[in-house]
Order: C-alpha cells, then structure tokens, then sequence
C-alpha cells in the first residue's frame, strides 16, 4: 500500500445517523486506524432546504457515542478544511474552470454537463471486483449534469473534488454508489488526478429481505443509546452486517475489530439485519464488564426510570447482570428490592399449584428466624426441605415469589443478601398469609 492512508465518512445531514451510515463510519474508521492512517468527517451539506442544525448534531453525537472519533472534521480541523460542503464554494469553482478549460464542459439549458469519453469504464473494486461501464452508447449513458442553471454543483462533482482536495487513499461506501464509480473515475482522469481505491460494501436489509427503512426497528442510532446498547456491542453487531472473521469468532472488543478487519472479508452478499442477534451481543458484552462499570452503565438508565437509589444499588445491579439484554431492562428487574409489588394472579396459580407451599414457607421462615449469620441462610432452605421429605427444589419457586412476586430474576443468594434477613423473613410471612 503505497503512501499514507486517508478515508472518510461523508454524511448528509438530512436525518439521524442511520445503522447503515454507521456502518460506513465504522469500516472507513477501523481502517484507517489499522493502518495509522487519518479518519476524516466531512459533512455533505449542499441541499439547503434539507440540511437541519437538529441533523448535523444527531451525526457527531452518534459518531461520538460508538467512539468512532476523527481525525480531521467538525471541530478537529485539520489542513484540508473547511470540512462542510456548504463552505468550499471557491475550491468548486476552481475545479470547475479545470473542466472549462480542459473543454470537458458544456453548456445545456443553462446547466453545464460534462463531457464522457465514449469508452468502457472499468472500476477495480476491492470488494466487488471488476466492474465495467461501457460509456460508447450514449442514449444510456448521457453526459451528466455537474452544475445546475442555479450555480450549484451536483454530488458526482464536488465529491470527487473534495476526494482530490483531502487526499482520500480509499474511499469505502455503501454498494448503492458503485455505478456512480465510473462517473467518478472519468472525472478523475479529466482534472489529472489518481483516484483513490474504492470498495463497496454490500447493503443491509431487513431479516426478511426487504430495503431497510428509517422506520424499521434498528435504523437509528440513537435508538441503541436510548435502549442502553454499550457503543462496543453495536460497533460489533454492525461490523458483522457485511463482514466476518475467518474463523467462528462472534464477540469482538472494538480494539479487536481493529485488529482483525480487513476489506478482503467483506461479503459480497447483502446482509440480513437480525435484531435478536444485536441483543445477545450485548448481553455478551455486558456479562464481560466488571459489575462497577455494569453499575455505571446502567445509573443514567435507572435514574431515567425514577427508581431511587437507595440501599446497596451495586450489589442490586450485580445481581441482574447475567439476566438483562439490555441497560434499559436493569431498573424493571431491580425495583422490587425497594417496593414488593402485588402478587398477579397466574404467578399465585403456579404457586398454588404445590399444595404444601403455604406450609413449606412457614416453616422455613420460623428456621431462618434462628439463623444468627445471614450468609447461611440457604441451609435454612435445605433444613426445610429435609424435615417436610421434598427436595429443596421444591421450596425455590415458591421462595423466589416470597422475595419478589416475581417468576423469574435474580439468584435466591442475591436476593437474601441484598433483602436482609429482616425483610425477607417479612416477605415470606406475607405470601405464607396469602396462600393460607
């Protein structure tokens, strides 16, 4: 690879960052940052009566919530500025009156059009391979429009121009670009510049094969945030939409993906978005954090909820670590450690169900009254199910809903830690008096 690598990711801030954008953040990112190269963001921002303040900032901010940071852009700067469209007016037209006098342009309805070679076109793809426009039949292949009769220029043009100006070595975007490559090459060729590489990644679709929208579940970005998605498990969820490992390897810490990347491992195929998928991937990345920055994570999430932290909230959260997809999950499974909820009448019928629970938590309530450390508590449930001929399974269900009305959750341990002996012998009473 010959000279220092250069990509960039070039939204239009028209709309939240879409998964699919995020997508073409995170390859360009990874692998600039693979090759110690510089990652740019540029902001297409011509189409004025589009472009809104509320976009451009939903775009940093997700690019900086998956951490994908750049190296030259809004705010970084960086010698190849200024970094929006909407300011680079003069190195527009300087590239342009190239065009003039290159007599590459001509005038047409008072829009200007350039002027094809009338040759194929070959675009060396490093993901999809060779692809070939034949530009000799002009009825299909009309010269484009790169300046409208208003004075502003066209995507095709000031793409490449901004390509040209910030050095760009690759340039990975999404496959929906790929027949606008040769467009671009012959642009290239006719202001006497090298192109750079170019590799067109395939697109996402729903699970079902259908073009994903900005409605479908998944598109947003901030979504993920609002859902409590740790920014590594989407950066890994997304990384898998189009490219894999060469091995059976799932779960990737962004530093990994870094390593492992690589544009020949990229598929050619569309990728199928699969949302179930994206939740187990997050539940693994949220089982691998030590149960202090579970804690952490989760606080914003629990706080938006109203739940009071009072109590030992770390030792609350811990106990669900293994049990939530999701951080936004945390505060719903925790809630009963404050405030028992009522008993729903299926959970009392299951209960119900075991004609002796009414006697079993009785009794196990009047041991757990002896139990003088707190930590053994469990041998009181053992010594229960002993005297009464049950195995102790046979006491957990019932326990469980004791503790928290609830059919599933944390650990019993967890649970009679964190309640206190206190409390749980209460909680045990309540229910004995509900079933009797």
């Amino acid at each position: 690879m010959s000279g220092p690598v250069r990509t960039r990711f070039a939204p239009s801030p028209t709309g939240y960052l879409h998964v699919g954008g995020a997508r073409t953040a995170l390859f360009n990112w990874l692998f600039a940052r693979q090759h110690g190269g510089a990652f740019i963001l540029r902001v297409e921002d011509t189409d004025e009566a589009r472009n809104t303040e509320e976009a451009r900032q939903a775009i940093f901010n997700g690019m900086r919530w998956l951490g994908l940071d750049w190296d030259e852009g809004h705010e970084t700067g960086g010698a190849c500025g200024p970094y929006f469209q909407s300011e680079r007016s003069e190195i527009y037209e300087r590239w342009f009156e190239k065009l003039r006098t290159a007599d590459r342009v001509y005038q047409d309805e008072g829009a200007w059009r350039f002027r094809f070679e009338r040759r194929p076109v070959t675009v060396h793809d490093l993901v999809c391979g060779e692809v070939t426009i034949d530009y000799r039949d002009e009825s299909n292949t009309p010269d484009m429009v790169v300046r409208r009769s208003d004075g502003s220029f066209v995507f095709h043009f000031v793409n490449v121009v901004d390509d040209i100006e910030m050095e760009m070595s690759h340039v990975i975007r999404g496959e929906d670009h790929l027949m606008n490559t040769p467009k671009h090459l012959q642009l290239f060729e006719a202001l006497d510049q090298k192109p750079p590489a170019y590799a067109h990644i395939p697109l996402i679709m729903n699970a079902d094969g259908s073009k994903m929208s900005k409605r479908d579940q998944g598109a947003a970005v901030h979504e993920y945030q609002e859902r409590g998605f740790l920014p590594a498990a989407v950066n890994n969820f997304i990384a898998l939409l189009g490219w894999s490992p060469k091995d059976d390897d799932e779960i990737f810490s962004t530093p990994e993906l870094v390593e492992r990347f690589s544009l020949e491992a990229v598929n050619r195929s569309p990728s199928r978005f699969d949302w179930d998928k994206c939740q187990w991937l997050n539940q693994q990345h949220l089982m691998a954090l030590p149960p202090g920055e579970f804690a952490a994570a989760a606080k914003p999430h629990v706080e938006r909820s109203g739940f009071v932290m009072t109590g030992d909230y770390e030792a609350m959260v811990a106990s669900v670590q293994e049990k939530v997809q999701t951080l936004s999950e945390v505060a719903g499974m925790i809630d009963f450690y404050l405030e028992l909820p009522p008993p729903d009448e299926e959970t009392m019928g299951k209960v119900r169900k075991n004609s002796d629970a009414a006697a079993l938590l009785g009794d196990l309530a009047a041991r757990m009254q002896e139990v003088t450390d707190w930590s053994l508590a469990r041998e009181a449930i053992a010594a229960t199910a002993e005297a009464h001929g049950v195995k102790p399974g046979r006491l957990m269900f019932p326990l469980r809903v004791a503790l928290s009305r609830r059919t599933a959750g944390p650990a019993l341990n967890d649970m009679l830690a964190i309640l206190g002996k206190e409390e749980s012998i209460r909680r045990i009473e309540l229910l004995t008096g509900d079933l009797s």
